[in-house]
């Protein structure tokens, strides 16, 4: 029955997500939706699969991990520095190097931005330098048994650092600017309304496939033993499962999703810099998995949408009420929908099946208490 009810469910979030690319791809086709509407979903898409990534080491594993925003941001960055060879000698200083070299003084590239004219390589990268980064970092957290709190602040503190890293106009990566001014992909124009629609249609696959995967790594019997890390990581060790290297597999994983989440993102919209992986962005993106249900998969995904739709509006309507409304609905999700917004169906059923046990007791106790009076002398 629950192998019945796993596919029924599987077979509608992929329904549901290639339904709605269709008709979004559709309704631009007869002009119904603008083409800057297709790419503005193609980033909320990509926000998805971060907030998978974070509900896959959250709310499967119990590692509330505050630095998933900096592996989106190294992914990122690999496709950034890949766009930036793309550029030619079409920016400001018509120079075959990116503009900010120019400005910082160099006459030819240095030697680790050459290979990523490759996009082969590029896209290597943005796999291979997430997952080294978190073994890194994976390894000493785990093999010292740091958890908890003590975990997520390392994480934001890694994450911190970084941030001041990529600042720093000696790392050659833009400095506070970052990239931008991005012209093609694969010998395709980035404004070109069919590159759009390519981007956003390679953003739902991804985002399929890492649902998939997700889904199917967590019902095996490393999804027993990640979840049972979750619930009690101390019975798991006294029952002979070495518990950190399934959390070290976890976090690996989830920071190249979040590396390929960022891949995409760059080209839709257009830039890149440091910003994108303050600690800030981080801890929002724990309030995407929180208000959409943690431990749920489909849940961050709804929850990285609304979000990000809601900010969007907020952001044109009430630019300066945004962290405001944010605030508030974290605090309502945690007292009122503390299961999220997938959850909100299971409350309203417990509420009903509790409104009726107390409407059948209070009707036996008015049967009880007529029956007693009229057998009274």
């Amino acid at each position: 029955m629950n192998a019945r009810r796993t596919q029924i469910e599987v077979f509608s979030v992929v329904a549901a997500i290639v339904g709605f690319m269709v008709l979004m791809l559709a309704f631009n086709a007869a002009g119904m939706v603008d083409i800057f509407t297709v790419g503005l979903w193609g980033k909320y898409l990509c926000y998805a699969v971060l907030a998978m990534s974070v509900d896959l080491l959250w709310g499967y594993t119990g590692l509330l991990s505050l630095g998933q925003a900096l592996f989106f941001a190294l992914g990122g960055y690999m496709m950034g520095m890949y766009l930036m060879r793309m550029i030619g000698d079409l920016g400001q200083y018509h120079k075959p190097i990116p503009d900010f070299l120019v400005f910082l003084g160099w006459e030819q590239l240095p030697s680790f931005w050459v290979p990523f004219s490759s996009f082969a390589f590029a896209l290597l990268m943005v796999i291979v330098l997430p997952a080294v980064v978190a073994a890194v970092f994976g390894f000493l957290a785990f093999r010292s048994r740091i958890k908890g709190v003590y975990f997520s602040i390392l994480t934001q503190a890694l994450t911190y650092g970084a941030c001041l890293l990529f600042f720093r106009n000696d790392m050659l990566m833009g400095g506070n600017n970052g990239f931008t001014d991005f012209k093609f992909i694969l010998g395709h124009d980035l404004r070109q309304d069919g590159t759009v629609r390519g981007l956003f249609i390679a953003t739902g696959v991804l985002l399929l496939g890492v649902y998939l995967l997700c889904r199917w790594l967590t019902k095996t019997k490393f999804g027993l033993v990640q979840r049972a890390v979750r619930d009690s990581e101390t019975r798991v060790l006294f029952s002979g499962y070495a518990a950190a290297n399934y959390k070290l597999f976890v976090f690996v994983l989830c920071a190249i999703i979040a590396g390929l989440a960022g891949a995409l993102y760059v080209p839709q919209v257009g830039i890149i810099n440091p910003s994108e992986m303050e600690t800030a962005k981080s801890l929002e993106i724990i309030v995407w998995v929180a208000l959409g249900g943690r431990g749920t998969l489909l849940g961050p995904v709804i929850g990285a949408v609304t979000v990000n739709a809601m900010k969007s509006w907020a952001s044109r309507a009430y630019p300066d009420l945004w962290p405001i409304i944010l605030g508030v609905m974290f605090i309502l999700v945690v007292l009122l929908m503390p299961k999220g917004i997938v959850g909100v169906p299971g409350q309203i059923r417990a509420w009903l099946s509790r409104r009726k046990k107390e409407d059948a007791v209070d009707s036996a106790a008015e049967v009880a208490k007529s029956g007693g009076a009229s057998i009274a002398p």
